[in-house]
């Protein structure tokens, strides 16, 4: 079994620490650890670290292999430019055929919480063990606490039977982030979960599915699986690379694929997407607040915040519902609730040139 961990993005939801050389996934602001260092963290009791496979961008690289000394710097794989889900995962399953000629290969976002490290890994391998079994594309769902927005969704429909325990269910339809309204009747229909982006097939299978579905980036992957261990491998991923369409996994394939699976899974997921989304996973103290940083922070008739300092002193007085970040060279402070709008920093920022805080 190998996994195959996705390390993309720009860093701007969580700019001001995020950058675009430093991406979420590179930053320690769950932990003491980074976020991608947990996610290996996570996953080594399952999946040996030489089979696990980091896919970035040039940019990333050298901090990852720095970040992760027990993947082999071989299986940092570059991406030229970013194509979306879909490329990421076809040129990860040309890597692990050429290793091994076919495997499961378990699919991972860099940049998720998980409360229940060990509840994770038995259904990460229930999910293994269910792909192995035939041409199952299988996948993760979140059993909703909410009508969230800012989710795809799941529906499932008959069970397939259970794998040690665990429920598998065949996906009746695929939903894009849905509104308020559709969010609050797929989670009171019962049948809905959040999709993780999580995904557990085998490589040959993925690489079926694609050619099914996606034929002009199938082709584009034929093209560079025969450069792969030549010397015109680099030149050749390079320009076919840039070539290929951008799409996701979940619109190109899962939507249209017949033989989708999902297993129903609590194990305290977050995909950590905002400044507010940290504030919901953080040890509060007595009035809600939660803090982090090397500095001293005063809190004085404050409530329901997020303070992130560096290491300077910072006070807050008669503020509720706040976001202070700190770095060394821009504070962020935001209602909390609004952190998904942090976007529109980095994108004042852009449009004035200001590369500096990019």
């Amino acid at each position: 079994m190998h996994a195959v961990i996705m390390a993309g993005g720009r860093g701007t939801r969580f700019w001001p620490r995020s950058r675009e050389k430093k991406p979420k996934h590179l930053l320690d602001i769950v932990s003491s650890r980074t976020i991608i260092q947990e996610t290996v963290d996570r996953i080594k009791p399952l999946i040996d670290p030489k089979n696990i496979l980091v896919v970035t961008g040039r940019k990333h690289a050298r901090e990852l292999i720095r970040q992760l000394p027990e993947v082999p710097a071989k299986n940092i794989i570059i991406e030229p430019v970013g194509r979306n889900t879909a490329a990421c995962i076809g040129l990860a399953a040309l890597h692990i055929q050429r290793k091994t000629k076919d495997d499961v290969m378990v699919v991972l976002p860099s940049d998720h919480a998980i409360g229940n490290p060990d509840k994770y890994r038995a259904v990460i391998s229930a999910a293994a063990r269910a792909a192995e079994r035939g041409n199952a594309l299988v996948t993760i769902g979140i059993q909703p606490d909410g009508p969230h927005t800012g989710f795809g969704y799941l529906e499932g429909s008959n069970s397939t039977g259970k794998i040690a325990g665990q429920e598998i269910l065949r996906v009746k339809s695929i939903r894009e982030k849905p509104d308020v309204r559709k969010a609050k009747a797929f989670v009171k229909s019962g049948n809905f979960f959040w999709n993780s982006g999580m995904f557990i097939w085998k490589a040959s299978v993925i690489l079926n599915e694609i050619k099914c579905y996606l034929p002009d980036l199938h082709a584009g992957l034929m093209t560079i699986r025969e450069a792969l261990g030549k010397t015109s491998e680099a030149k050749t991923v390079e320009k076919i690379y840039r070539q290929l369409a951008s799409i996701s996994i979940d619109y190109g394939v899962m939507e249209k694929a017949k033989d989708v699976f999902v297993l129903p899974a609590e194990f305290g997921w977050s995909d950590v997407g905002s400044w507010d989304a940290l504030w919901d996973i953080s040890a509060k103290d007595a009035k809600g607040n939660a803090s982090s940083g090397g500095g001293e922070i005063i809190l004085e008739d404050t409530e329901n915040s997020l303070i992130c300092g560096t290491n300077k002193l910072i006070a807050l007085v008669g503020m509720k519902d706040v976001i202070v970040v700190d770095t060394k060279d821009a504070i962020l402070i935001c209602k909390r609730g609004q952190s998904q709008d942090v976007k529109k920093v980095v994108d004042a920022l852009e449009a004035k040139k200001l590369k500096q805080y990019l």
